[in-house]
């Protein structure tokens, strides 16, 4: 029960209270002293009457006008003349007991008056008793009056005390709101502070409350200063600081796996030509020092492109995977001209061959690798410093910008959009949800979103795209009751506010369907773009769809900028899970990431599973849940 209410139930029962006390008393008060007027009245009146009958004619004709005149003049219930045998003479009686005074108020008040009484003389002898008795209906009426009156000024007062106190109430409750809020915060993972109020009472709760959340959100932010120590540890190298070869290996393991926007783009090799020469030449410190500038000049080409990864895969080569649209020749040629910048400040020591190429989502790891391998021995053995390119082995649907417009347009107007389903499976191999990437009817043939996507991105179409998913997403939902659907929005569609506007008017539309959708956005993106992210899940949570973040784990240090969103899952980047029963290093980084992602309420689930050895080794790690081709519903 609020304390409003509380407050308004004390008011009534001190109002009544205090009424029944003062109508007790007031009421018996006012009684006795109508009962002392009454009969003071009523001796007062037999006395004058009784005088004036003494002083006349004793006839009966006279005698009965005389009472008669009084009786009628006055309020009397009765006036009576008895002889002295006894004997009635004359008798005028008022029996209506009618009044306006409820007849429950006459019976709970009775008043009692005492009739008055005089001699009436004849001469020296006596003529008569005389008995007056005042009518008591008009003495009820007014203590009734006088009641009613006390009723409604205690209701008034009551009332007037119960709307002085709610707000007085309110105000000094203020801080209980915000105290409230925060509470509901922490319950919702998002560990926020508030002011301390003036109050000395609330300081204290509100002062414990804040020290609480400060604390939380301080453990959670050294546990994941300690996890990327141990990610560097075990996943990059000790010299460059770069990812090494076998974490570089998983993170285009998991490039080709993507589905959407980021799909395909471009691999880069570099390498240092005759390394042992120049350690004999320089010295090993130098040749060291050579190798840290060069993954420096890598590592700041790459830090405006969060997607982008760097790695060193052997003592001389270097890896640069840029997912996305890109020219690879273009970006050789910037790449070869940062490295060669670097070379040219450390005294022209060193020479380098580039080799580029292009991949596509779905190729094989071997595959892609082999290819550009070919050209980086090419350019190295050509001796020239510029980059080789290697050759695409399997060109796109449309050769031109303005073919893939009027393909994607096309599609998109006919409703070519359809979407896929992937099961997502808890450790008990109950089912999570589905996974729904995009498909594209091109020329009568389904293209996965790795195929079109890095096009339409290129061409702004990513928002209409997304628009279109979310719309079949909501009518599969509405077709199935028992349906729960994940859908991927694109960092484009995110940051476009006409976009989210229109979603969440979709949703609204759609509460049932609202609350069995799942949304999920890339990890770079949402960390990249703060604002959109934040507005698109105050925008989304209200209507009980889930928000995620997906591809995650590589910035999972910077987590904390996000704890005031409660967001509900994160999906773990095939990167870190490729091979996760080999791996000693992964497997403590994916214990520890699900440590820190359970203490804030986030359900963990992992992206690509390939191997049932993988799917065995995840639950023991924590994992809430698998999704990858190793998953079968």
């Amino acid at each position: 029960m609020s304390l409003i209410k509380q407050l308004w139930i004390a008011i009534i029962l001190i109002t009544g209270l205090s009424l029944g006390g003062s109508f007790i008393v007031s009421t018996l008060s006012a009684r006795h002293y109508l009962q002392q007027e009454l009969a003071v009245k009523n001796m007062d009146n037999a006395t004058s009457l009784a005088l004036s009958l003494s002083q006349m004619p004793k006839d009966p004709v006279t005698v009965e006008l005389q009472v008669a005149a009084q009786f009628d003049a006055g309020h009397y219930r009765l006036i009576r003349l008895t002889s002295p045998t006894g004997q009635t003479l004359i008798e005028r009686e008022y029996a209506d007991a009618a009044t306006s005074a409820p007849d429950w108020f006459v019976r709970l008040v009775p008043i009692v008056t005492h009739p008055g009484l005089a001699q009436v003389q004849d001469g020296w002898h006596q003529f008569g008793t005389l008995s007056v008795e005042t009518h008591s209906r008009y003495a009820y009426e007014s203590l009734w009056a006088a009641t009613r009156q006390l009723l409604l000024w205690f209701i008034g007062g009551g009332f007037l005390t119960g709307l002085i106190g709610t707000v007085l109430l309110k105000l000094i409750t203020r801080p209980l709101d915000s105290m409230v809020e925060q509470a509901e915060a922490i319950g919702g993972r998002r560990f926020v502070t508030t002011p301390e109020p003036r109050t000395r009472e609330f300081r204290s709760v509100v002062r414990a409350m804040n020290t609480l959340s400060e604390r939380v959100r301080t453990m959670l932010a050294e546990e994941s200063r300690r996890l990327e120590l141990l990610r560097r540890q075990t996943q990059h190298d000790e010299l460059t600081g770069l990812f090494n070869r076998t974490q570089f290996l998983n993170q285009l393991d998991a490039a080709l796996s993507r589905d959407d926007a980021s799909a395909g783009g471009t691999l880069l090799f570099a390498r240092v030509h005759d390394l042992v020469t120049l350690n004999q030449r320089l010295g090993r410190a130098s040749a060291d020092r050579l190798l840290v500038a060069l993954a420096g000049a890598l590592r700041e080409f790459t830090e405006a492109h969060p997607q982008w990864d760097c790695g060193r895969l052997n003592a001389t080569d270097f890896a640069l995977l840029a997912p996305g649209p890109g020219e690879p020749e273009a970006l050789a040629a910037s790449l070869g001209a940062a490295l060669n910048e670097t070379l040219a400040r450390l005294g022209g020591e060193g020479h380098l061959a580039l080799a580029a190429g292009a991949y596509a989502a779905g190729e094989a790891r071997g595959q892609v690798l082999a290819r550009i391998d070919g050209a980086l021995a090419a350019a190295e053995q050509s001796g020239e410093t510029a980059p080789t390119l290697a050759a695409v082995t399997s060109p796109p649907a449309y050769q031109h910008m303005e073919e893939w417009q009027v393909a994607l347009r096309a599609a998109l107007d006919e409703s070519g959009i359809e979407l896929a389903r992937f099961p997502v499976l808890a450790r008990d191999g109950a089912l999570i949800h589905y996974e729904a990437p995009v498909r594209l009817t091109l020329n009568g043939q389904s293209c996965n979103a790795g195929q079109f996507m890095p096009w339409a991105a290129r061409l702004g179409l990513m928002a209409e795209v997304d628009r279109k998913v979310a719309q079949r997403a909501l009518a599969a939902l509405d077709a199935d009751r028992a349906l729960e659907l994940a859908i991927n929005l694109s960092v484009e569609a995110m940051r476009d506010a006409s976009f989210r506007d229109g979603l969440y008017e979709t949703l609204q539309a759609h509460p049932d369907a609202a609350r069995r959708l799942w949304v999920e956005v890339p990890e770079h993106g949402a960390l990249r773009h703060q604002v959109e992210f934040r507005a698109l899940c105050l925008a989304l949570r209200p209507l009980g769809c889930r928000v995620g973040l997906e591809h995650a784990g590589q910035h999972f240090s910077r987590f904390a900028e996000l704890h005031d969103l409660g967001l509900d899952y994160i999906k773990i980047s095939a990167a870190f899970v490729r091979d996760i029963d080999t791996s000693p290093g992964n497997m403590a980084f994916l214990r520890g990431l699900c440590t820190i992602a359970h203490s804030i309420g986030l359900i963990t689930i992992a992206e690509g599973v390939g191997s049932d050895a993988e799917l065995g080794a995840l639950p023991d790690l924590g994992i809430d849940g698998m999704t990858g081709p190793a998953v079968k519903a």
